[in-house]
């Protein structure tokens, strides 16, 4: 179509929508995310040259690329319509650059197109509003690029070669591991302090009932730590029995409460932490579904508006339809007489988005929840309802505090008390408080009193006095580590999920119970680079630099500057690390993380923990080998005590801890034991038993490694037996009949149906999924989660085999025979006809040809060989193949050992 105009998106699954709703003189092409990207070795950012970049175009951009550059052949107009981010212009960028360097776009009217949801109305606006590609946000694009490169790829090779076992270091990703670690270190230096309280049971004259507590003793005010031990609380406790009580204050306060305003990334991701349990990696993929379209009734719909944006703002379309949705649902009481209008305090908010909200507010949860899945259903209906209510009316609350003294002034109680007038927005949506600290009675103003006034006398019935030890903070959560960051300024809200993702895949921290525990390599790391890189780890040092790259996509400041500025000082310090020899950064690190691998006494030294079990004057410190970091006394060579980070070193040797018998095997009797090996902790049934010369070796005793999360203290023989039954059946799914199966594989816990693999979501438990959880999951994934059905096209025309059409791991196939042939992706499987089928497997057997590959059976039959020469040939083939690729796979294991001594480095 000559006249035609081609459109551009990022996901597939948006480009079907799109297209959709622009009609036929539009085709919408996906760029599935970046096509091109910063080659991952050395010299992709050059300094010398101001910071020039070289991109390369992977197989899959290429791709991508390749049907883009046939599309705008004789097109009319490109639309560039990637996501309305900093992320998304750069994409856009990238699209256009790689176009015009291929001279496909020569004269073509290239835009720029933005929609923030995905609906008929929003995507047709958008495109009849084009506009050119941002500079300044493609510049703040480079510079954020360049500088996680540049950081990455100078600190990761002196972390492998001053600190064995590390993995990478990242611009915004150390700083937050930063945050955990030192928090952890909190933890561990603090110790709990013992205080009382002390709270009277009374009665009106009416006979109601309430508690209060006791806020003055002897005409003084009570501190937390004022009743400092028992004998204290029994003193309090004896001076406030006994004595009449009468009323001597009665204050009442009307408080106005107003609603939390609509959702941020980061305040998404906070919620859905605290209220579903979500990480912040499954909210974002959640969202992306809701925003990118669900089937409802036969037509796509994009459910919520684009969720990586830092703005609190609503259009004036969204709060008119807000107001009358709550109008409608809730009545006149509950909207408030004018809109309510929220601005972001957020630094460089991109105020031009929106919120995160519902594309429709009429559209309620329990509407679209039968066409959603469990997770979409409960995401759609928090942002529903936090959206809703940001429009509602302000609850009304009566606060009560009453002060009771006793006849003598000895003791002053007070009870305090809270009553919801009107509730307004909190009849649809409560905001919960994370981390609240326990133990000081923060609790109390929740409670309803009954009903009061000065003068009046109620009974004492009991005094009871509580003791209560202070409490160490708390762990990050996913919520309240997002939170933090926020508040320092540290990243941006769209990189969070990815981030702490990072830091669990690269082994620095861990998540259990839902807070993150920071392991000993995390904190090897975060000590090294706090000693040695300690400005550019600063939390004010990186919010600084945010606020740079702001200022750059706003256009007030220079990219390559801002690069210039971070990049001469951070280089010199580098080159300056590499000179430390391993004793000055072993020494600096046993200081640094000495009172966690050593226990510090009373007086906070660490040297009583730091004696040698295993001989006379030795003593113990952090060393470091060719795996990592070990505990090792310091008389080595006389004395080769060791032991690994995370012993306690209870007894002597390294491994003099295992292998720990936990119990008999039911089916043998034989011994279960907890054993350590080269890649961790596992358990094994029985011994291994020797080889008998001559004889076949035996086979290996069952065993089964311990999962992510688990530690040696967790283990005993009845989690062990679990462990060692995996893989398990669950049973026979009830669409498709086949056997579900849990296990644990090279990849992580994974479910099995027919032979379909779905990994087990981070939030699921191998050892405990059942049927129900398990049905749930492998619908959520798709097609890749039904067992694979094949159906038969025919027979092949030459030999008379048959011809399947199916689905695999690389997509669906048709097959004859050992041939594969994959079905193109613009050709609907279930169409595929017998003629189309042969055609493919022709065209995979030529390219087979082309390349050297195998020769067919049919071929050879064809060829007039005799049926005994064929197999003496086939033989021979076989044996030289076979050595040859017992060669090739040597070599091949060789540079994959050179090359894991180098991973790739962090690019955040």
């Amino acid at each position: 179509m000559a006249d035609k105009s081609v459109v551009v998106v990022e996901s597939p699954a948006k480009a079907k929508t799109i297209n959709k709703y622009l009609g036929d003189g539009f085709e919408v092409l996906a760029s599935f995310g970046h096509v091109r990207d910063l080659p991952a070795k050395d010299g992709s950012v050059d300094p010398d040259q101001d910071f020039a970049m070289r991109w390369e175009v992977d197989v899959r951009g290429k791709k991508q690329l390749d049907a883009i550059a046939k599309a705008v052949k004789g097109a009319k107009h490109l639309y560039l319509a990637t996501d309305p981010d900093r992320e998304g212009e750069a994409i856009s960028w990238h699209v256009k650059d790689e176009l015009a360097r291929r001279n496909v776009i020569d004269g073509m009217d290239v835009s720029r197109v933005v929609f923030h949801e995905i609906t008929k109305k929003a995507v047709t606006e958008a495109v009849s509003h084009p506009r050119d590609l941002d500079q300044a946000l493609i510049d703040a694009y480079l510079a954020r690029r360049a500088l996680d490169y540049l950081v990455g790829f100078t600190l990761s090779p002196v972390l492998w070669r001053k600190l064995p076992g590390a993995r990478s270091a990242g611009r915004v990703q150390s700083v937050a591991l930063r945050l955990i670690c030192e928090r952890e270190a909190e933890i561990e230096a603090f110790r709990p302090q013992e205080y009382w309280s002390v709270d009277a049971l009374m009665a009106t004259a009416a006979g109601d009932a309430f508690k209060a507590r006791l806020t003055h003793l002897d005409g003084k005010k009570l501190d937390r730590f004022d009743l400092g031990d028992e004998a204290a609380a029994k003193r309090a406790v004896s001076m406030a029995e006994g004595q009449p009580y009468s009323v001597t204050k009665v204050e009442r306060k009307t408080q106005k409460r107003n609603p939390a305003p609509p959702f941020t990334t980061s305040t998404l991701q906070q919620e859905a932490s605290r209220k579903l349990g979500m990480g912040a990696s499954r909210t974002m993929s959640v969202a992306q579904r809701l925003y990118e379209g669900i089937e409802l009734g036969g037509e796509t719909v994009g459910l919520i508006t684009y969720m990586r944006t830092d703005s609190t703002s609503l259009s004036g379309e969204a709060i008119a339809g807000s107001r009358r949705a709550i109008e409608k649902i809730f009545g006149d009481n509950y909207l408030p007489d004018s809109p309510r209008v929220y601005r972001t305090k957020a630094k460089n908010a991109q105020e031009a988005h929106e919120a995160i909200r519902p594309t429709d507010l009429f559209r309620k949860p329990e509407d679209v929840a039968r066409y959603l899945d469990k997770d979409q259903a409960r995401l759609y209906e928090l942002v529903w309802k936090r959206t809703m209510a940001s429009q509602m009316e302000s609850a009304v609350i009566d606060r009560v505090a009453v002060d009771i003294d006793s006849a003598n002034g000895a003791a002053t109680f007070r009870a305090n008390g809270s009553v919801i007038k009107f509730d307004g927005f909190l009849k649809l949506y409560f905001e919960d408080v994370d981390d609240r600290q326990q133990g000081d009675g923060s609790d109390d103003d929740d409670r309803r009193l009954p009903n009061m006034t000065e003068g009046e006398t109620p009974s004492l019935k009991d005094v009871i006095p509580e003791q209560h030890f202070t409490q160490p903070p708390p762990r990050y959560s996913e919520a309240s580590l997002v939170k933090k960051m926020e508040e320092l300024g540290i990243g941006r809200p769209s990189t969070y999920a990815s981030i702490l993702k990072v830091l669990q895949d690269r082994n620095y921290v861990l998540l259990e119970s839902r807070r993150f525990v920071p392991e000993d390599r995390g904190r090897l790391v975060t000590a090294f680079l706090s000693s040695f890189f300690d400005r550019y780890f600063e939390y004010g040092f990186t919010a600084d630099l945010e606020e740079q790259l702001d200022d750059v996509s706003d256009g007030r400041r220079n990219w390559q500057q801002v690069l210039r500025d971070f990049w001469d000082n951070f280089y010199k310090i580098a080159e300056h690390t590499k000179e430390l020899t391993g004793v000055e950064v072993r020494d600096t690190i046993d200081r640094e993380l000495g009172p966690h691998f050593f226990p510090a006494d009373e007086n906070g030294s660490t040297e009583a923990a730091r004696v040698c079990p295993a001989c006379d004057g030795g003593r113990l410190s952090l060393n470091f080998g060719r795996h990592g970091a070990f505990i090792a006394c310091s008389n080595y060579p006389n004395c080769r005590y060791t032991r690994q980070l995370g012993e306690d070193g209870s007894e002597d040797g390294e491994d003099a801890n295992y292998p720990k018998v936990l119990g008999p095997y039911p089916e043998t009797g034989e011994d279960v034991s907890l054993r350590k090996g080269p890649y961790g902790l596992y358990v094994q049934v029985g011994e291994q038993l020797p080889k008998e010369k001559g004889k076949k070796a035996p086979p290996k005793p069952k065993r089964a490694s311990l999962l992510k999360g688990m530690s040696a203290a967790d283990v005993d023989l009845a989690l062990a037996l679990r462990l060692l039954a995996l893989p398990r059946e669950i049973g026979t799914h009830p669409e498709s009949g086949a056997m579900i199966t849990a296990g644990v594989g090279r990849f992580g816990p994974f479910l099995k149906h027919g032979s379909s693999y779905v990994s087990i979501p981070a939030d699921d438990d191998v050892l405990s999924i059942g049927m129900n959880r398990a049905v749930e999951v492998i619908a959520q994934a798709g097609e890749k989660g039904k067992a694979r059905a094949t159906r038969s096209l025919g027979e092949h025309p030459d030999d008379g085999k048959a011809i399947t059409q199916g689905a695999g791991r690389f997509g669906p196939y048709v097959k004859h025979g050992k041939l594969y042939a994959s079905i193109p992706r613009d050709v609907e499987p279930e169409s595929v006809s017998l003629e189309e089928a042969v055609r493919l497997l022709a065209e995979k057997a030529a390219k087979q040809a082309a390349k050297g590959g195998p020769v067919k059976k049919a071929s050879a039959k064809k060829a007039g060989a005799k049926k005994s020469g064929a197999k003496k040939s086939g033989a021979k083939k076989s044996g030289a193949k076979k050595a040859k690729a017992k060669k090739a796979g040597a070599k091949k294991a060789g540079a994959k050992k050179a090359a894991a001594k180098k991973p790739a480095a962090g690019t955040d």
